[in-house]
C-alpha cells in the first residue's frame, strides 16, 4: 500500500512521541463529540458545563468562552480567579486575562486591571472595539468602565494581612498558592477559541504580571491546528511561550497530549529544578484533547454533549 511522505512523517513523529510517554499516558483520548470544552482544574467543570450550554443554545463560540469562564471569576471561594482572587502586596487584587478566537488570530488581554468584575469581558472589548491586543493597569480599567463592564469598589488589604500572618506562621504549600482557569473551545463547525483569567500570584509586587494575558504563554488558538492554555507560576510559563509551543507541536502532527508533554518536558529539562508549576491542557481541530503537567495534583476537565469529566494529570512530567 503506497503512503505519503507526509503520512509516513506524521506517523512517526506520533510513534515517536508515543514512546517517550509516561506509563499510564500511553493510551491517547480518542476523538471526542463536538462541541468539545477543555479547561484546567477541576473547578473548570461547571465552567464548561456554562459554555457548552451556550454552544448548544446556538450562542457564538466568544460567547460561550466569556460566559463560561464568567463562572470562575464569581467563584470568590477559588481565591484564585476574579476579584475573590488573593491580593499582591500592597493589598490589592490585580487581574489578569485574554481571549483568542482561532479565525485571524484576534486577541485581545488586560493586564493588573483592578475592580473589575469580570476581566475576560474587558479582555474580549479589547479584541472587538479596538485596535489592540493588550491594555494594562488603569488604562484598562478606564477603557473597561466605558465599555460599561461592572466595577466593583474595596480592596483586599485585610484579606492580604491574613494571608500574610498564616503564610509566615505555617509554611506553605507548594499547591496553595494560586491556579488559572483557561479554557479552550472548539465549536461543531470547527472553530476554536479560548480564555484564559487569573489573579496572580498571591503577594507580588504591584504591577506583575504573569503568563494569562499573554497570548502564545497563557493561551494559543490557531484554527488550523489547535488551542493549549498554561496554568501555574506564570514566569515559568512565559519565558518558554509554553502555549505556542504546544501549539506549534501539534502543528507537526503531534496529538494534543503528546505536545504538551513534549512542551512540559523541555522547559523541565531546561530548567532542572523542583518548583517550576507548570501545566498544560490542549486540544486540536480533531476534537482530541490532552493535558501533562508539572503538578501531581493537576486535573483538567472536558465536557462534550452529554458528558462532563474531571481527569486526575494523565501524563505527570
Amino acid at each position: 500500500m503506497n503512503m505519503s511522505r507526509r503520512k509516513f512523517v506524521r506517523g512517526t513523529a506520533l510513534g515517536l512521541a508515543a514512546a517517550s510517554l509516561p506509563a499510564g499516558a500511553q493510551t491517547l483520548p480518542e476523538k471526542e463529540a463536538l462541541p468539545l470544552v477543555v479547561s484546567t482544574w477541576s473547578f473548570g467543570q461547571p465552567a464548561n458545563d456554562a459554555a457548552l450550554k451556550v454552544l448548544l443554545a446556538g450562542g457564538s463560540i466568544l460567547d460561550a468562552v466569556e460566559r463560561g469562564i464568567w463562572v470562575t471569576e464569581n467563584d470568590s471561594p477559588n481565591g484564585s480567579v476574579g476579584l475573590g482572587g488573593r491580593p499582591n502586596a500592597a493589598g490589592f487584587v490585580q487581574l489578569d486575562s485574554c481571549i483568542m478566537l482561532g479565525p485571524g488570530h484576534k486577541a485581545g488581554s488586560v493586564a493588573a486591571l483592578e475592580g473589575i468584575r469580570h476581566p475576560i469581558s474587558a479582555a474580549r472589548r479589547v479584541m472587538e472595539k479596538t485596535p489592540h491586543v493588550m491594555l494594562a493597569g488603569e488604562g484598562a480599567r478606564l477603557f473597561a468602565l466605558e465599555q460599561g463592564l461592572e466595577s466593583v469598589k474595596g480592596d483586599n488589604r485585610k484579606l492580604y494581612q491574613k494571608w500574610r500572618k498564616e503564610r509566615t506562621a505555617n509554611k506553605p504549600k507548594k499547591t496553595a498558592n494560586h491556579d488559572t482557569i483557561a479554557l479552550l473551545v472548539l465549536a461543531a463547525d470547527g472553530t476554536i477559541a479560548g480564555g484564559c483569567s487569573t489573579s496572580g500570584l498571591a503577594g507580588k509586587l504591584p504591577g506583575r504580571i504573569g503568563d494569562s494575558p499573554i497570548i502564545g504563554s497563557g493561551l494559543y488558538v490557531d484554527n488550523e491546528v489547535g488551542a493549549a492554555g498554561a496554568t501555574g507560576v506564570g514566569e515559568n510559563i512565559m519565558r518558554y511561550c509554553a502555549s505556542f509551543m504546544a501549539v506549534e507541536f501539534m502543528r507537526q502532527g503531534l496529538h494534543p497530549q503528546e505536545a504538551v508533554v513534549k512542551t512540559v518536558r523541555r522547559i523541565v529539562e531546561s530548567e532542572r529544578r523542583e518548583d517550576l508549576r507548570v501545566n498544560l491542557v490542549a486540544l486540536d481541530k480533531f476534537g482530541r484533547h490532552g493535558a501533562a503537567g508539572t503538578d501531581n495534583n493537576f486535573k483538567y476537565s472536558v465536557a462534550t454533549p452529554g458528558k462532563s469529566l474531571v481527569f486526575e494529570n494523565p501524563a505527570p512530567v
